[in-house]
């Protein structure tokens, strides 16, 4: 991020509200994208940075990310006064607003099962299952594989009545409730009282995000290539970190 770069203007006034909520995806923000989802080590940088910014007055920070929550403060290795929602901001430390009963257990117990069946089928496929919903894994598989795999999931227990579809990279994901960072971000605003907020993704499901961020000194940040609602753009992991700490240390000279 250049110092004198319009990002760098936009973090500084954004630093110098009363108060702010920064958050963050957590794989390809926080942590690097690898072929193994329970291999994503954070950035150190990072997370110092995040840890130190919830401990200033008036800052709110955040992890949102799709997957389940305890599996993200494992691997994060964060937590109070780090606010970690789970799931697609579906699932934050009081659990879901919108329960699992037991028929949408039953549910998601049969997305699981075809998602194994799938797995069984397409050498390089994996099958990631989360509280209320169930991922299949794609990246270490052939090309045609991973696109026969993704088409099945999509016309078979995708199509399901009930069955939330959300698409990532190389990933797709079957919900059995609905799931939106957006109004994730929304909650956490009005939970702080946050004038703006600063969010950091990369992925397709954030910019259900980036399409909340809409009021004046909200902070949009794509991380990585593609298409994007996001205002600004930065190219990965450690441009991230650069990012947060440039936040903190705006912070820290209010």
């Amino acid at each position: 991020m250049r110092s004198d770069g319009p990002l760098a203007h936009a973090v500084a006034e954004f630093a110098s509200l009363d108060r702010v909520l920064l958050a963050s995806d957590y794989d390809g923000c926080v942590a690097p994208i690898v072929s193994r989802p329970e291999d994503a080590a954070p950035n150190p940088r990072s997370v110092r940075a995040l840890a130190e910014a919830a401990r200033l007055p008036g800052v709110e920070v955040a992890l949102v990310s799709g997957r389940a929550r305890a599996d993200l403060a494992s691997l994060s290795g964060l937590g109070d006064p780090v606010i970690l929602v789970g799931s697609h901001g579906a699932e934050f430390d009081t659990g879901f607003a919108d329960p699992v009963t037991a028929d949408k257990q039953a549910l998601l117990d049969r997305v699981v099962a075809d998602f194994q069946a799938l797995s069984v089928r397409f050498p390089g496929t994996s099958v990631e299952t989360k509280p209320a919903s169930a991922t299949l894994h794609v990246r270490n598989a052939s090309s045609s594989d991973a696109d026969a795999a993704l088409a099945l999931a999509a016309e078979g227990p995708g199509s399901w009545d009930g069955v939330h579809v959300t698409y990532g990279k190389a990933v797709i994901e079957l919900a059995v409730i609905e799931t939106s960072k957006g109004h994730a971000l929304d909650r956490l605003r009005e939970r702080a009282g946050a004038q703006a907020v600063l969010y950091l993704g990369d992925d397709i499901t954030d910019e259900k995000a980036f399409a909340h961020l809409t009021l004046p000194g909200d902070i949009s940040i794509k991380v990585g290539d593609g298409a994007t609602a996001a205002r600004y753009r930065v190219p990965g992991t450690d441009d991230v970190a650069d990012v947060l700490d440039a936040v903190v240390a705006r912070r820290q000279n209010r």
